[in-house]
């Protein structure tokens, strides 16, 4: 009964954190694993932290206005402050919506179906569930897709790692002194804080028609569903880490199924594809459904997934195009696990942008009275910004180096 409860009062805050464990995500955790065993993991208790703080900003955001971010960064901000970081967002979406459709079509080739079917059929699907169902069945699929993470722990227990390493590479931290860890670490940073999770909270919450009386429910959906989501990722981490044991770079999604099978048993490599295709299918949804939101609150249209074409012509036509461009993109030819690891570093360099912006609304009392921010809630967050900040630039210079032909 107690587990039918906490099903009950989950939507938003889980279907953003599991659709924030896409393919680009998928491939970080893994990568992560491969690369340093564990020695990702306390990132990763600090992450959910940060991703917990951050998704219950945003869903009191969402319950105490009825508006989204798009419409309150408009309302609240500088058009110069609202047009930077709707472009870094497009930017990082872009690259977000190309990869989840890649990860469909990479899941199903694992078992023998050619992308060219296995696309265009998830974007079909995807498309109809959306354009012709209300956001309470569309939250209802999207939650029970959140599901299939459970397959990762599986895939972990398989795979036999070192329990006693695991707890310690948690608890205490390690960091591995080369560039290529520090840029992974904002790779996971960006794989678990995407932007597009955030706008989508505080639309899905405005959209869903959450009241502040309603709050405390949606406020424990929003960090259960960052906590559900982080274990998960640690999973992934763990099971690659246990059965990849050439510490190197992954080369492509192929590499990560096919490593777990002689270690962990028969079916671990199905598991990690099953557990690909729902974390792309779900975020294929996500993303698209973020911009659509962002781009009409930003102009002041009508936006809704219960809404009609003819009722939200701009929302349903940006949803619609950004399905088939990322359908279209993904049949293209090439290795998609660098570009995938790519888009995190990306989306971690854009998070504390958004994350500021994010801190300084909560912040204000004119917008949330009573729900503003107190004391410890502003210095928590300022300082985690701080953090994440910090790597950010450190990210940015060692790509600069590098561009530069300067090596470290």
């Amino acid at each position: 009964m107690r587990l039918l409860a906490l099903v009950a009062i989950t939507g938003p805050g889980l279907v953003a954190a599991a659709a924030g464990n896409d393919a680009g995500g998928i491939a970080a955790y893994a990568s992560a694993g491969a690369q340093f065993g564990y020695h990702t993991l306390f990132l990763m208790v600090f992450i959910t932290g940060c991703l917990a703080l951050v998704q219950e900003m945003c869903a009191r955001l969402g319950s105490y206005t009825g508006e989204g971010l798009g419409s309150l960064f408009r309302e609240q901000f500088s058009l110069r402050v609202t047009a930077i970081v709707l472009v870094a967002f497009l930017v990082a979406n872009l690259g977000a919506m190309a990869s989840e459709f890649a990860g469909v079509g990479v899941s199903f080739e694992l078992v023998g179906v050619h992308r060219f079917v296995s696309v265009p059929l998830a974007a079909g699907i995807i498309w109809v569930l959306v354009v012709f169902g209300s956001y309470q069945r569309a939250e209802r699929v999207f939650r029970t897709a959140a599901l299939i993470f459970l397959v990762y722990p599986i895939a972990a227990i398989l795979a036999h790692p070192n329990v006693g390493e695991v707890l310690h590479q948690t608890l205490l931290p390690s960091f591995v002194p080369s560039q290529a860890f520090l840029l992974l670490s904002v790779g996971l940073v960006g794989a678990t804080i995407s932007p597009y999770v955030q706008f989508y909270v505080a639309s899905a919450v405005a959209d869903k028609g959450v009241r502040p009386l309603d709050y405390p429910r949606q406020r424990v959906d929003a960090i259960l569903g960052a906590v559900f989501a982080n274990v998960i990722n640690m999973f992934i981490i763990i099971a690659a880490a246990a059965a990849i044991t050439t510490r190197a770079p992954l080369q492509s999604a192929q590499d990560a199924g096919q490593a777990l099978r002689p270690v962990a048993g028969p079916f671990a490599a199905e598991l990690f594809v099953i557990g690909l295709l729902g974390a792309s299918a779900l975020a294929a949804a996500v993303v698209p459904l973020s911009t659509a939101y962002v781009v009409s609150e930003a102009i002041g249209a009508e936006r809704s997934v219960g809404k009609s074409f003819r009722e939200a012509p701009l929302f349903r036509w940006l949803f619609t195009v950004q399905i088939v461009i990322g359908a279209v993109v993904a049949l293209l030819p090439g290795n998609l696990i660098d570009l995938l690891i790519r888009t995190q570093i990306l989306n971690g360099v854009i998070a504390p942008i958004l994350l500021t912006c994010i801190l300084v609304l909560t912040n204000r009392r004119s917008l949330l009275g009573e729900a503003a921010n107190g004391p410890l809630l502003r210095a928590l967050g300022g300082g985690l910004i701080g953090i994440i900040a910090l790597l950010a630039v450190a990210a940015m210079g060692i790509s600069a180096a590098r561009w530069l032909g300067v090596t470290g």
